[in-house]
């Protein structure tokens, strides 16, 4: 086994068993494939920790730490992360602290992280303390010092790191305005991190008041100050918050805790009021919301007003009226659609397959895609491919699809193992791609070809 090799291998999912088809053969009872996988020379690490974890939740740590053995012998921190992961959880952390230490030692940021807080979960919170407040500027060493901080009582020694890296007297640490000196704080949470020094601290107003004053940063769709406030139950401030036309994730917030209550009616007012607005993003979490509860119809009417050709809308769309048996409406949408735009590309043209399979139609709908400008691209492929096997003609879908594409065998692979042609599929997946050599270079010229 090789470092490099695995750690492709697992960033790409190719040459291996992607982990959602690896659970998928444990739960069809095929345990033998992926044991001799996660143990073959030239090892599957998604199969390898799938067995090692089963092992573990069986009672069998020592042999878990077998299976993992040559993967962490290569020196690969994934691999290793995992042993420390399954020890420390087996009561053996000191253990888990030797391991990773090294890692740490070398300068992995992420070894650094999860030996912090192993040796703060053992009763070193302090050496955990030391070890971060070097990295304060990181903003995942930043979280892991506050965690490991609050947790020691240190909580005003981190507050005031974090304040002194936070542009003084300005009100919004993102505006890039004179006064912050065109800075951005480092890390780039300093704010939400400060505030979630305050809320352990269990000074609630005051984490509240850090956000409003310098600006919480929503991540991933996440805004800081509307999830303090939803797990405090001041809702009343939310509302007054989510009020504002620029803070979308906090109408999504607010909304999803009036219907987590059982206030559907308050929570379509909320996205309703802001509808009108916001381009896109209340009225589909509008439609969305109504079709979960039985309004489908209603949910079609939102995304029509949108009267939009992007490809999402209309795929929301075609799937709504599908699941209100109104396929063929759907087929007139697109239609109109085409005669509109004068053409009707392969983003939009996908859509009428699931819907003409919805009107019993489905030997129409392969047609239809093979005479497609575009139904012999490999996309293409692919999707016909995934309206076979939706239809419950997988035998059909695997002949389109051409095993020598990755992309291809990633949706061959499960259809496979569904066949019960787990041999085959566990060979396609696991056989490497022809290598390709890179063109040779051909240095400079002005002359066509360039």
């Amino acid at each position: 086994m090789d470092a490099a090799v695995l750690d492709r291998r697992t960033r790409m999912h190719d040459e291996c068993i992607p982990p959602d088809l690896v659970d998928r053969l444990l739960a069809l009872g095929h345990a033998d494939v992926v044991r001799a996988q996660a143990l073959a020379e030239d090892g599957d690490w998604f199969c390898a920790r799938a067995w090692a974890r089963l092992l573990a939740g069986q009672g069998e740590l020592e042999e878990a730490l077998r299976v993992l053995a040559p993967y962490v012998g290569t020196g690969w921190w994934t691999a290793t992360a995992e042993a420390a992961r399954l020890l420390d959880s087996g009561g053996r952390g000191e253990e888990a602290i030797f391991l990773v230490r090294p890692f740490a030692r070398d300068g992995e940021r992420f070894a650094l992280h999860d030996l912090a807080l192993l040796l703060a979960r053992h009763g070193r919170g302090e050496e955990a303390y030391v070890l971060l407040l070097p990295h304060v500027a990181d903003w995942s060493l930043a979280e892991a010092l506050v965690e490991v901080g609050v947790g020691l009582g240190r909580g005003e020694e981190v507050a005031a790191l974090l304040t002194a890296r936070i542009a003084p007297g300005c009100p919004c640490t993102r505006c890039g305005s004179p006064e912050c000196g065109g800075r951005y704080p480092e890390p780039f949470n300093a704010v939400n991190l400060l505030a979630s020094v305050r809320e352990g601290q269990g000074r609630t107003d005051e984490a509240v008041e850090v956000l409003r004053t310098y600006g919480s940063t929503p991540v991933n769709s996440r805004d800081p100050l509307a999830e303090l406030l939803v797990r405090h139950g001041r809702i009343d401030e939310l509302r007054a918050y989510a009020a504002d036309e620029d803070r979308p994730e906090a109408v999504r917030h607010l909304a999803e805790l009036l219907e987590a209550h059982g206030d559907v009616a308050g929570a379509v007012e909320v996205y309703r009021r802001h509808a009108e607005h916001d381009g896109w993003h209340a009225p589909t979490l509008l439609a969305q919301l109504l079709a979960r509860h039985g309004r489908g119809a209603e949910a079609i009417e939102v995304m029509r007003a949108l009267d939009s050709a992007d490809d999402w809308v209309v795929d929301l769309l075609c799937g709504l009226f599908t699941a209100e048996g109104r396929a063929e409406e759907g087929l007139a949408h697109l239609d109109a659609l085409k005669a509109r735009r004068g053409k009707e590309e392969w983003e939009l043209f996908r859509l009428r397959g699931p819907l003409l399979a919805a009107c019993g139609q489905l030997d129409e709908a392969v047609e239809e895609a093979r005479v497609h400008p575009e139904g012999g691209s490999p996309y293409a492929v692919e999707s016909l491919a995934g309206l076979l096997a939706d239809a419950g003609r997988p035998e059909e879908a695997v002949a389109l699809l051409d095993a020598d594409r990755l992309d291809h065998r990633r949706t061959l692979g499960p259809l496979l193992v569904e066949l019960g042609r787990v041999e085959e599929a566990v060979a396609l997946l696991r056989t490497p791609r022809p290598v390709v050599p890179l063109p040779e270079p051909t240095g400079y010229s002005d002359c066509p070809p360039f």
